[in-house]
């Protein structure tokens, strides 16, 4: 019998979808992989912001996670929004006790329109029970500083400096994203703690508000090429290369008043 190649998120649910568990189970889809899902927590949002927030109880969230690996199983798992520092514990206890690596961490704080999606109390739980179990995160700019504790991160040179710092805390690899640099090219770093390689990825600026879902979009498919076999290099290489020709896809397109999501499926459908 063949066999698929198993992807879970763990993430919340946007209702608008174009990010969270939806943008994780297009990605997983369209590049390859039988997606599972864990839902953390239900969020009424569209293109213009998020209206309200339902946290699932940490109980159900660890039986979710139970429940896909004690069947299905996964060849790799993504990790979005946790919203709570019981949530996270759960879900760092979980990772610990069934070990679905490789672990790919999207430190998700702030949507895109803005709205805090992660409460104050949980940043420590993240840095301190999560980073160590991750095997890949994958930060924007005020991500990165909040998880370092303050200050701004504004250049190439501070990005390269904030993922060395972050890697000490215990994930094997750390990818910066500097999305929200104002340059003509959007620079993500990337720096490997095994090697203690640092290397930075280039790709063109495309001029759109249509970027809701970016983050959940770039990490869950690095979760997929690394669920298909993929080294980490490789992984990191062609998801970028998949969210920026995703980009591309939807740049012109219009789907509500806000920011619209990227064309998770550009590589399927014709008229993308």
């Amino acid at each position: 019998m063949r066999t698929y190649q198993r992807a879970l998120t763990i993430a919340g649910s946007d209702s608008g979808g174009g990010a969270g568990i939806q943008a994780d189970l297009k990605t997983f889809s369209a590049l390859g992989c039988y997606g599972t899902s864990v839902i953390t927590a239900l969020t009424a949002q569209n293109t213009v912001g998020v209206t309200a927030i339902h946290p699932v109880p940490a109980d159900i969230v660890a039986a979710q996670i139970d429940a896909v690996l004690d069947d299905i199983g996964t060849d790799a798992t993504k990790i979005g929004m946790l919203h709570s520092a019981t949530v996270i514990d759960v879900v760092a206890d979980r990772l610990r006790h069934r070990e679905p690596r490789p672990v790919v961490l999207d430190p998700v704080m702030v949507a895109t329109s803005g709205a805090v999606l992660l409460e104050d109390d949980a940043i420590d739980a993240l840095r301190s029970r999560l980073l160590p179990v991750a095997t890949v995160i994958t930060p924007n700019l005020a991500e990165a500083a909040m998880l370092l504790g303050g200050g701004t991160i504004d250049t190439v040179d501070d990005m390269e400096a904030a993922a060395r710092e972050l890697a000490s805390l215990g994930p094997r690899v750390v990818l910066c994203k500097g999305g929200h640099l104002k340059a003509d090219h959007s620079v993500d770093v990337y720096y490997d703690a095994d090697t203690r390689v640092g290397r930075r990825l280039d790709a063109p600026r495309i001029d759109t508000l249509n970027t809701h879902g970016t983050g959940c979009t770039l990490s869950s498919a690095i979760a997929a090429h690394l669920a298909r076999g993929n080294t980490m290099d490789r992984s990191i290489a062609q998801a970028k290369t998949y969210l920026t020709d995703a980009i591309r896809a939807g740049a012109d397109r219009e789907l509500a008043a806000g920011h619209g999501p990227v064309h998770h499926f550009v590589g399927w459908w014709a008229s993308a």
